[in-house]
């Protein structure tokens, strides 16, 4: 057989992963950098769970979405959403086809893993302020330590008021640490395995060093609770019913001389809920099945709560959208196909030993599908329909969202879950489609720009899809 019809035959029958850089047209490449500059301001105003849905009702309401109850009517062409205690929101609009002919439904989290305070946190030792903290998700603890960090969230009073917190972000705040040991005294600290030199209660966070004048008892902590007070009008009192965080410091920046990478917290998984937000704002036609974007809470310890995706919320709100239609719950469903829209771990040339690089998602390949996930023999996976990949493949080839297909690293070396397996006891067809992250869960990930936005393509393209 000639060269030239072996390169055709190849070519034919031989699957090629593709670098996104290596294929796009340089018009291409100017809307991935402009879709990334909002990615990072919403990345910058959303630091917790809280902040990311204030944003993303912003979002919805400049988009023309309007708040929905129970009992409201809805038309095709309707946008609606609903927020769950201030901790997720659920978006909408409503397609050309009832529900019972399902919806379309992306499904991101915008909980990320951080050092909350805990109940009692302000004490003093060594002439200095301190707090005690609880971490949240799955964290290194020794990335957390010799840190800027910025303060977050809310204080909800006794009267009933509730106060939210920032301190940190703006150029003129104070920043917070976790202290570490020098190298000249950490002899003993270096011979303890990682996962033990750094404890979860040794994460406390330095937050002042001046006593309070004519005060002689807990002077270092009358200062801090001073300024607090002084800011906030709070007492320490107050600390029991406030839900307050550690978050690193600092804004998401563009990684490389290239510029082609982002740098910043909570690109797991806030980097979905972003690209599948905004994919449904910018529909511009009324699709055939309704779009609903789901973000939600509490996916780092397993999405349980009122806010996780456990939560019988997300239930009551489809339930409630059906009812508007004469359509039941149960029909919707099982007509639905929903995109469990999470990150997964990209391949790193800096530790290859853990991943399958063949198997493994790579920056700049596009979105990446992952058929399943769970740990071992798949356990704890949801486990996606060959039909459903396949029926995936064509909406994403025809939009030109370049996508990939990704486990998350070894057989055994360990795993990982997401929000795809509540979906799938629901009845929902359902896959796991994210952004490949390096060094998730730590404080500051990267992704990649054009990753980023093919997630934005590869959620739209399925929002306006006319079937599955």
């Amino acid at each position: 057989m000639s060269k030239e019809k072996t390169e055709k035959l190849s070519d034919k029958l031989l699957y090629k992963r593709k670098n996104g850089y290596e294929t796009l047209a340089a018009a291409d490449l100017v809307k991935v950098d402009d879709f990334c500059e909002g990615y990072k301001k919403f990345l910058n105003v959303g630091k917790t769970e809280r902040e990311a849905v204030s944003a993303a009702e912003l979002m919805a309401k400049a988009a023309g979405y309007k708040p929905f109850k129970r009992g409201d009517s809805v038309k095709p062409g309707d946008g609606v959403y609903l927020i769950n205690h201030g901790k997720a929101i659920a978006v909408a609009r409503i397609g050309k086809n009832t529900l019972d002919s399902g919806a379309y439904i992306t499904a991101a989290h915008v909980d990320a893993p951080r050092i909350d305070l805990k109940p009692y946190p302000l004490y003093e030792d060594g002439d200095m302020a301190l707090m005690k903290t609880h971490y949240y998700g799955g964290i290194r603890k020794y990335q957390w330590v010799a840190l800027p960090l910025e303060l977050h969230g809310v204080i909800a009073k006794a009267d009933g008021t509730v106060e939210n917190v920032s301190i940190g972000s703006e150029p003129e705040d104070p920043v917070f640490a976790v202290t570490d040991l020098l190298p000249h005294l950490a002899k003993d600290q270096n011979t303890k395995p990682l996962g033990t030199a750094f404890t979860g209660e040794s994460l406390n966070v330095l937050v002042g060093s001046t006593p309070y004048a004519d005060e002689e008892g807990d002077k270092y902590k009358l200062t801090a609770m001073s300024i607090l007070n002084e800011r906030y009008a709070m007492t320490e009192a107050d600390f029991l019913s406030s839900e307050l965080s550690f978050v690193p410091a600092g804004e998401a920046r563009d990684v490389g001389l290239d510029r082609s990478l982002i740098g910043a917290y909570g690109q797991d998984d806030r980097v979905c809920a972003y690209s599948a937000l905004v994919a449904m704002l910018d529909q511009t036609e009324i699709p055939e099945h309704t779009s609903v974007c789901i973000l939600v809470d509490k996916e780092e310890i397993g999405s349980e709560g009122i806010s996780g995706m456990q939560s019988e919320w997300f239930d009551t709100f489809m339930d409630d959208l059906c009812q508007a239609q004469s359509v039941k719950l149960r029909a919707c469903y099982e007509n639905s196909v929903c995109l469990s829209a999470d990150v997964s771990n990209a391949y790193d040339p800096n530790f290859p030993e853990v991943s399958d690089k063949r198997n493994n998602s790579q920056i700049n390949q596009g979105a990446v599908v992952v058929k399943y996930t769970g740990s071992g023999g798949k356990g704890g996976a949801n486990d996606a329909s060959a039909e459903l990949i396949a029926a995936l493949r064509k909406v994403f080839d025809d939009a030109g969202a370049l996508w990939q297909m990704g486990e998350l690293g070894k057989v055994d070396q360990g795993g990982g879950g997401t929000v795809a397996k509540f979906m799938a006891k629901r009845n929902i067809l359902t896959v796991d489609v994210g952004v490949p992250v390096l060094s998730m869960h730590a404080p500051f990930e990267i992704t990649s720009k054009l990753d980023v936005f093919m997630m934005y393509k590869a959620m739209k393209a399925f929002y306006e899809a006319e079937s599955l």
